[in-house]
């Protein structure tokens, strides 16, 4: 066993284990010998003291065929659709092998407002730790029932992802329909080759990822290093495995070497900042200065309304936004301290002059330096 597999599986308490629709479903429906396996193999786990979440797919898949919709739904009542037919048939084919092994399961269903919300992001927190304390395993998926696509996760990597954060997870653990990350396609490059440690996600990195993804599923390996990067944030490992394969999460935790781990950020965000990074869905963009760019990024300053040269969007204030360069290529993410019109009004004005442009005064950042997270390459500048 490697030493930084190691490290992490001696201290590992809990682990978030998210299961694609190319794992448990078929061309047919729900592959129901998968999940009872993969579900079996969980209880085992909890038994051996680790508090398992499961973010679970499928769902769409379990029930397009009593709609006579072949292949991926294609439009989101399709999806909804689906969903609403098949959540109830994966949640009873997980149950089923829950209750045989006297153990219980609880459905949380949620959506990206659930979590962009920070009341009903601790919310959310609070049902699942109180689910784990009392030895419950929270089964959660995406409400595709009600989503559209202004508030969907968009996949359910970048929820299980969120989700990790949320629940300060030790690992994040994605059962995939492939052995792990490798650096182009090994359906269509046999001369692909196998990564099984990434220390850092970089540009690089991502684009060996390539855009090929599965027929059943709406992510590929792109998604999974972007849900593996935001967990990095959060200061989270990632583990990608394939869930075909048997006793794969006896292998994971008895330390064999299967599937590619991506190592966590340095310095982790604390809690408000990860809320911040990866569940605000930015409203708009404010563009700066380069002054005001290097106050921000090599000086840990908060954004003033002196360094704004543009505002683009319709946003609210409490609303996050995307904060980007002359050129508008984003570099943070952070909480407006004013709307978009108000903040139009004092581009490239000082503090001492808000009052006086508006009539009132809010306080002098335009964006607060606690609510705002760098992103990209800059991550791991950032404090604890």
């Amino acid at each position: 066993m490697n030493s930084a597999r190691a490290e992490i599986l001696q201290h590992l308490k809990r682990v978030v284990i998210k299961i694609g629709s190319g794992v448990i479903s078929t061309a047919e429906g729900l592959n129901g010998q998968m999940i009872a396996q993969l579900a079996d193999d969980i209880c085992d786990l909890c038994e051996f003291g680790i508090e398992v979440v499961l973010v679970t797919s499928g769902a769409v898949a379990a029930g397009r065929h009593s709609l006579g919709i072949e292949g991926r739904p294609k439009t989101i009542p399709q999806k909804q659709a689906a969903a609403a037919i098949g959540q109830p048939r994966i949640m009873r084919a997980y149950k089923e092998v829950f209750q045989r092994r006297n153990r219980v399961a609880a459905q949380v269903l949620l959506t990206r407002d659930d979590l962009s919300n920070r009341r009903r992001y601790l919310n959310a927190h609070n049902t699942l730790d109180t689910l784990l304390e009392y030895g419950v395993t929270p089964i959660v998926n995406e409400n595709d029932t009600v989503v559209v696509e202004e508030i969907r996760f968009g996949d359910n990597d970048n929820l299980s992802a969120q989700v990790a954060s949320l629940m300060e997870a030790d690992l994040l653990l994605i059962l995939s329909d492939v052995d792990g990350f490798y650096d182009g396609d090994p359906g269509s490059d046999e001369g692909a080759e196998f990564l099984p440690l990434i220390d850092k996600i970089t540009s690089e990195v991502m684009a060996m990822a390539g855009t090929s993804r599965g027929t059943l599923g709406t992510g590929g390996m792109q998604t999974k290093l972007q849900a593996a990067q935001k967990a990095a944030l959060a200061g989270i490992p990632t583990l990608i495995v394939n869930g075909g394969t048997p006793g794969i999460l006896h292998r994971v935790i008895e330390g064999e070497a299967v599937g590619s781990l991506f190592l966590a950020s340095t310095s982790k965000l604390n809690a408000r900042k990860r809320w911040i990074a990866l569940t605000m869905l930015p409203a708009g963009k404010i563009l700066l200065d380069e002054g005001a760019v290097r106050a921000v990024v090599d000086c840990g300053k908060s954004l003033l309304p002196t360094g704004i040269l543009a505002v683009e969007g319709d946003f609210e204030r409490g609303d996050a936004v995307h904060i980007c360069d002359r050129c508008g290529v984003p570099f943070a993410i952070g909480v407006a301290s004013y709307n978009a019109v108000e903040l139009t009004k004092l581009k490239g004005h000082r503090c001492a002059e808000i009052e006086q442009i508006l009539g009132y005064l809010y306080r002098d950042e335009a964006v607060y330096r606690d609510n705002l997270v760098l992103i990209g390459e800059t991550s791991e500048e950032m404090e604890a």
